[in-house]
């Protein structure tokens, strides 16, 4: 293929977003520019998060219009509104699968094959990952998309489309994303130790108060039956001691010092360490765990560090063991700069369910359940909550 447009990291965006939303939200599609903007700046499904403002936004428009890849058109019915529709398929002659990559490949840039497919869920569903690399391969032979060479540690290559400058050096790239994830660590292991013992104070017992998470946690600790589990982050230990009470053989860890200092003094008689999810070993006593709980334990990563989160917390399960997630659902990102009456800075970060759910699939479990809990208003609850179990071979 030849003549292929050079889209800018704007244009990039604006039309990813377009292609996303006709069909994520086909009954609001073309897009105010309201609407372009906000699809533009969303926390979840962009690498990078930007923050554009609507002149920015309708510059944007205009020249993609004047170069025939967008249409701006009048809303058919209510208040005259100009609103943008995309016609970029329509002039790469894209196939539905094909599209789907584009768009991916437009928000977040680079990706391997296993990613791709988890994150274009919503828009086509492959089979497998045979079928995106399929894909990928005839999109490749049409000069679409190119295959980059693999870096240090990764398991596969990854993919970028060819619609815009080369991708930016893979290196430094990388070791700034490193810093910003040490940086983040940093802040939440020193809000959590400044807010540890009223932190406990208030939630020691919440559990009594919460019929869905026991009968949850009473499934974990049956199906168990006295076998080693593990809940990472596991704060002041009241979802490890409740499991331990139930029969398994269960021990917490928390990156915060602070939460495991008071773990053990309300719990004496448990076991909690200071550690990492992301470096979960398997236990000493068994193959692996019985099960592994991230309970409230990812509500901080950013949704492009859930895949490797997932697979981390998967890996070290015993055949047959569960992997149980518990996060507040949505797409919303709240930044806190108090909490429990003292100075923090941390950022609280939603998940969307069918994101999740493919995640979890993706990282090789089976029979996935997940259920989604609404606020309750009288604990002061303002989120709504998602829970995840599923299997490992």
């Amino acid at each position: 293929m030849t003549d292929l447009p050079v889209l800018d990291p704007e244009e990039q965006r604006v039309l990813g977003s377009l292609l996303e939303k006709q069909l994520t939200v086909p009954a609001t599609y073309p897009l105010t520019l309201n609407a372009l903007r906000t699809a533009c700046n969303q926390s979840n499904n962009r690498d990078p998060v930007t923050e554009y403002d609507e002149q920015t936004v309708e510059q944007v428009g205009r020249r993609l219009k004047d170069r025939g890849l967008v249409r701006i058109v009048w809303s058919a019915s209510g208040r005259r509104t100009l609103k943008y529709h995309q016609v970029l398929d329509e002039v790469l002659d894209l196939a539905e699968d094909e599209r789907a990559l584009v768009t991916v490949l437009l928000l977040r840039g680079p990706q391997a094959p296993g990613e791709l497919r988890t994150r274009t869920d919503r828009l086509h569903a492959f089979a497998d990952r045979t079928a995106v690399e399929e894909t990928l391969g005839r999109m490749g032979a049409r000069g679409l998309v190119r295959e980059l060479p693999r870096r240090g540690g990764d398991r596969d290559s990854r993919w970028t489309h060819l619609l815009g400058a080369d991708p930016a050096p893979e290196e430094p790239s990388s070791t700034v994303e490193v810093a910003r994830g040490v940086e983040r660590d940093d802040r939440v292991r020193a809000s959590y130790d400044a807010v540890a013992t009223a932190y406990a104070d208030s939630l020691l017992t919440e559990l009594a108060g919460l019929p869905f998470e026991t009968w949850l946690l009473d499934r974990v600790a049956a199906h168990a039956d006295g076998g080693p589990v593990v809940e990472v982050g596991c704060g002041p230990g009241h979802v490890t001691a409740y499991l331990a009470a139930a029969g398994a053989a269960a021990m917490g860890i928390d990156l915060s010092p602070g939460m495991v200092a008071e773990a053990r003094r309300r719990f004496p008689d448990g076991t909690y360490e200071v550690g990492d999810l992301r470096t979960l070993m398997r236990p000493t006593t068994a193959a692996g765990w019985a099960a592994v709980l991230g309970w409230y334990s990812l509500i901080h990563l950013a949704p492009s560090e859930l895949p490797a989160a997932i697979e981390a917390l998967a890996r070290p399960l015993d055949a047959g063991g569960w992997l149980v997630l518990a996060m507040h659902a949505g797409t919303e990102v709240r930044h806190h700069d108090e909490w429990f009456d003292a100075p923090i800075d941390l950022d609280f970060v939603h998940h969307q369910e069918d994101e999740v759910v493919a995640l979890v699939r993706a990282a090789g479990l089976v029979d996935v359940e997940w259920y989604r809990r609404g606020a309750l208003e009288h604990r002061g609850e303002t989120s709504n909550r998602l829970y995840v179990l599923a299997r490992k071979r």
